[in-house]
């Protein structure tokens, strides 16, 4: 017979595993490629001695002369505080009871769950790895009822729930902001009227409930030049900590993207081996090759990504992406420091799944403590300016009204 012990047994020995490797290998190309590690976590910080420079210990000179004079490896210590990442099941007490007699009822019900989680922590991870730490996902251009135009929607999804912020002031108060539906091809998303009864107006910014200024410091942050220090140090006691940034780009181009990684290379000694990119950029690079003829490359990436390359170099098309912008990265010099890999929260008893209180439903929570950091900053590149010469891919091919929408 099925029972809440036998869904806890299933959450911690049969689906744990699948899940953690699915958000650290398959939720995003990105994330595939980078390295984890435990050893610089300290408490509840990450402090971590990252090198620059070389050792000045070297010379030549006079077979009875002096010798060369020590100076060690240069190194600047980064510290940074471990961010709490949460995903969050639940399940009623009627559905558990009514699979109790049916095994593959159950299975299916957890799996589903699972699947879903899976889904949402995939989604919130690859995002994170393209933001700044503070969790902005758009900015209001303007407001039509229940209709909102923004900047940009590559960071919304149908069911994410949202906070507004007007400034430093939260506008949505005690009530909850969900995104119905998003129209990806005129920037815009809908909210259930019926939970949020607030104004939102123009300048407002949305961010992931409770999320704001509480995420991975991900590229965003590494390529903020308005940003004063990163990891706890000004960036100008150490001219290194500045990546290479380019905002003068226009038609994508072989000379444009060798240009970037040519100067990483002379002097930074940096050798880029992944190229992130919108998908309207990688339809400009794929056009570009098409009208010199040259033979398109595709390679496959860990996880079962397929994508075309740059001289052996993957460029992947990743969503979170801005319209206009290409990065290049050595991803060796980036890490995911982690106090564990995926747990479930468990209580003073060891159960996961736990009743919510005046409710007939149980929740389990998946979490992880763990920030990005990269150790040479320097040693990465940002292109940005680039212009598609589609604007539009849906227009002639499909319904627009239709084509934005993705079910949650």
């Amino acid at each position: 017979m099925v029972t809440l012990q036998t869904a806890e047994n299933a959450l911690k020995n049969v689906y744990l595993d699948v899940v953690a490797n699915q958000l650290n290998v398959k939720a995003n190309p990105l994330m595939a490629k980078i390295k984890r590690s435990s050893k610089d976590v300290w408490g509840k910080e990450i402090r971590k001695l990252a090198p620059f420079g070389i050792n000045g210990g070297i010379g030549a000179g006079s077979e009875a002369g002096e010798l060369p004079a020590s100076s060690g490896n240069g190194y600047v210590q980064f510290v940074a505080e471990l961010k709490n990442l949460y995903g969050k099941i639940e399940l009623s007490d009627k559905s558990v009871r009514a699979s109790a007699s049916n095994i593959g009822a159950f299975v299916n019900l957890l799996s589903d769950e699972m699947e879903g989680l899976v889904k949402a922590s995939a989604f919130n991870l690859g995002r994170m790895l393209y933001g700044d730490g503070s969790g902005l996902l758009a900015t209001v251009a303007s407001v039509d009822g229940n209709k909102v135009v923004c900047d940009k929607v590559n960071n919304l999804i149908e069911g994410m729930l949202v906070d507004i912020y007007n400034g430093e002031t939260k506008v949505n108060a005690n009530q909850i902001v969900k995104i119905t539906y998003v129209d990806r091809v005129n920037k815009t998303f809908h909210f259930d009227a019926s939970l949020f009864t607030g104004t939102i107006a123009q300048g407002h910014k949305l961010y992931v409930q409770g999320s704001k200024g509480y995420e991975i410091s991900g590229l965003g942050k590494i390529f903020d030049t308005s940003a004063t220090e990163i990891y706890g140090v000004k960036k100008s006691d150490y001219q290194w900590l500045n990546p290479y940034v380019s905002t003068t780009a226009t038609e994508i181009s072989d000379i444009l993207i060798q240009q970037a990684i040519d100067f990483l290379d002379m002097n930074n000694d940096s050798n880029i081996n992944f190229i992130a990119t919108s998908s309207a950029v990688r339809r400009a690079y794929q056009e570009y090759l098409g009208a010199y003829r040259r033979n398109v490359d595709v390679t496959e990436l860990e996880g079962g990504y397929k994508t075309i390359t740059h001289n052996g170099i993957p460029v992947v098309a990743d969503r979170f992406v801005d319209d206009d912008k290409m990065y290049l990265l050595n991803t060796n010099d980036f890490t995911l420091h982690e106090l564990c890999d995926w747990k479930w929260l468990e209580g003073e008893d060891g159960r996961i799944l736990k009743q919510n209180q005046n409710y007939p439903t149980y929740s389990a929570t998946l979490v992880k403590y763990a920030e990005l950091i990269c150790d040479k900053p320097c040693g990465q590149a940002l292109i940005s300016g680039i212009k598609s010469t589609v604007t539009n891919p849906f227009s002639t091919t499909v319904n627009v009204s239709n084509s934005g929408s993705e079910n949650a």
